[in-house]
Order: structure tokens, then sequence, then C-alpha cells
């Protein structure tokens, strides 16, 4: 028996010998490919961890991308070693990538519609957003969805294609934000009187700031009173808490300088 296995081997030793040559090369391509591949996954990690500016999700499909990328490329150069046409191999996938893309085209524009996002840093997460009549806080975003909490704690997952071909409205994304305090008074009131009151407002907010600088006009002559218009710049992140607070001390400074707020009225005139 083992004299046969032995003549055996003699007899195809130069075939076994180059099968041997084959698979030691194979698993030189195997060991080489993970060993790039841990490189770039630390490299990507290492970047992630030290660049603020580079969101999480796009990193991640990075990494992703580079491992198949190299998985790709090692079997191919595995088939190339033991002489097999890759070829034909690769027109085939092509086929099925093409029949597989028109069956998923809607989840493949989501995921074309988020890498977009991610490359031209639409949002990130924490900002709020408004789209096609939808508002809310960024709470998740990954390449197929975004999930979005509104005002009132309900949660809308979207996906990422709805979000692109409608015009996007992001309140986070300026450090600042103008907002625009009007109150009527009476036509017998004095313009100069509300400028003061409005002055005195501004002087007393440090958190409206000097540049742009407030502005105070007359915005409109409407048919019961003469609007006058408050419009400063405050942070995005005190907005609310400043525009809600002046709403209701406009008012109240107004009346104590003795200014009047009128409500809408007419004048109705009987012919006999």
């Amino acid at each position: 028996m083992s004299d046969s296995i032995i003549n055996l081997l003699y007899t195809h030793k130069e075939s076994l010998l180059l099968v041997g040559y084959k698979l030691l090369n194979a698993g030189i391509i195997i060991i080489a490919g993970i060993i790039i591949c841990n490189i770039f996954k630390k490299l990507i990690k290492h970047v992630r961890e030290n660049a603020v500016q580079l969101d999480d999700t796009l990193m991640t499909l990075a990494q992703v991308a580079l491992k198949y990328a190299l998985i790709i490329v090692c079997l191919i150069m595995i088939l190339d070693v033991f002489g097999i046409n890759a070829a034909g191999l690769i027109a085939l996938l092509g086929t099925a990538g093409v029949a597989i893309g028109l069956a998923l085209k809607d989840t493949l524009g989501n995921i074309a519609a988020g890498i977009v996002l991610l490359l031209l840093k639409s949002y990130r997460k924490g900002d709020f957003i408004e789209f096609n009549g939808f508002m809310g806080t960024i709470k998740d975003f990954d390449l197929f969805t975004t999930k979005l909490e509104t005002p009132d704690g309900v949660l809308i997952s979207a996906p990422n294609s709805c979000i692109w071909q409608n015009p996007l409205k992001n309140y986070s994304h300026s450090a600042k934000r103008r907002m625009d305090l009007v109150i009527g008074i009476s036509y017998r009131d004095s313009i100069d009187a509300a400028y003061r009151v409005m002055r005195e407002i501004v002087d007393a907010e440090p958190r409206f700031l000097p540049d742009p600088a407030p502005q105070i006009m007359v915005q409109s002559l409407g048919d019961s009173s003469v609007n006058i218009l408050l419009r400063a710049w405050a942070p995005s992140n005190v907005y609310w808490d400043v525009y809600w607070k002046h709403m209701r001390l406009i008012k109240e400074k107004i009346e104590e300088a003795g200014l009047s707020i009128p409500f809408p009225q007419q004048d109705v005139h009987l012919i006999s």
C-alpha cells in the first residue's frame, strides 16, 4: 500500500508540486488581503476618532466598501493563480448585478441618496430639519432611511430619496438665526415712543448679537394698526428662548409705556 502511494506521488510529483505552489500562492494572497484589510480598518478607526468633521455613517460605509473590494480583488487573483479565466465570472456578476439593480431600484435609490446626503453634509444627528411638510430633530441616519422626532414626540422614518427629492430646510446648520418680532400700535400712538421701547428691550438683552446689528422699523401700515418690527439675530441654540421671552416682554413694555395694541376693527357707514 505504501509502495503504491509512493509510486503515485513520484509519478505525479510535478502536478502535485504545481498544485502545492498554487495553494501556497493562494494562501499568501489571502493572508496579505487580511493584513491589508486590518490596516485599512485601523486607519479608518484612527481617522474617525481624530477627524471631527467626518460623519460616522460615511466612515462605516467606506470601511465596508473597502472590505468587499479587497475580497473581490483577492478572489480574482486566486482564480488567476489556478488558471481560471475571471472575465466570464465578472461578466456573469455584472449581469446579475444589473438584474438585482432593476429589481431593487427604489432601495438602491435610497442608498444613492443617503451617500449624496452624507457627502454633502446636508444634516447630522441632532439637527432640526424640515422637508415636504415634516419637521423634527434627526435621531438616526443610515444609508436607507432618516429618522426624526417631531416637536410633539412623534417618530418619523423617511426614505432618503424622499428627502433628497424635496427642498430641505436645516434650522441647525447656521450658528445664528434671525428673528422678526412684530407689534402693532394704534394710529394715535407715537412711533418714536414705540421705537424707544424697542431700543430699551434690545439694550437689555445680551443674547442679541451685535453683528448684524438689531433693526427697528415700521413694517407696514395695517388696517387697524401701525406694525413695528424688531429684527435681531441670536445664537441658534437659544433662538426659541429669546423669541418666546420677547414676544411677551414687548407686549408688557408697550402697555407700560401707555401705548395701545388695537384689535381689528371696521367702520360701517349706513346710507339711508
